[in-house]
């Protein structure tokens, strides 16, 4: 009859449950998360993709290029925005099937490259070629 009772008596012990370490270990748990989740926000990496583009058009074709500074050249001329402007809607009223190249350097910001775009789009320019530098095989 010992027995069984010392059975009972270890039973009755366990009839409640330690909520601390539990506690415990979900502190930790939003501690970590905390810690971790802007680390992961900021420290994300981006591999752009590669450029498999076509050959660019060897004859009848008109570069604009904004070099490192901000400068906007026309061909090999340096040009500001209006005299852009005005020889982009000359070139486009004068009927001639021209390809328009956009080079930029790599420094310059996205925006920058956008508003450009947006200018020779509002010219009349639908179809404009941005040109990338060769893939490295």
């Amino acid at each position: 009859m010992r027995h069984r009772k010392r059975g009972r008596l270890k039973l009755a012990a366990m009839d409640q449950i330690n909520v601390t370490p539990l506690l415990d270990l979900t502190f930790l748990l939003l501690i970590a998360f905390m810690i971790t989740m802007p680390l992961m926000e900021y420290g994300t990496s981006i591999k752009a993709p590669e450029m498999n583009s076509n050959e660019l058009p060897q004859d009848n074709f008109k570069s604009v290029t904004m070099t490192k500074q901000g400068t906007i050249m026309f061909d090999k001329d340096v040009v500001t925005r209006d005299e852009l402007i005005s020889k982009l809607r000359e070139l486009k009223l004068s009927g001639a099937k021209v390809d328009l190249l956009l080079r930029a350097d790599g420094e310059r910001s996205y925006k920058d490259v956008i508003e450009l775009m947006a200018e020779i789009r509002r010219c009349g320019f639908d179809d404009v070629t941005l040109v990338t530098q060769a893939e490295r095989k």
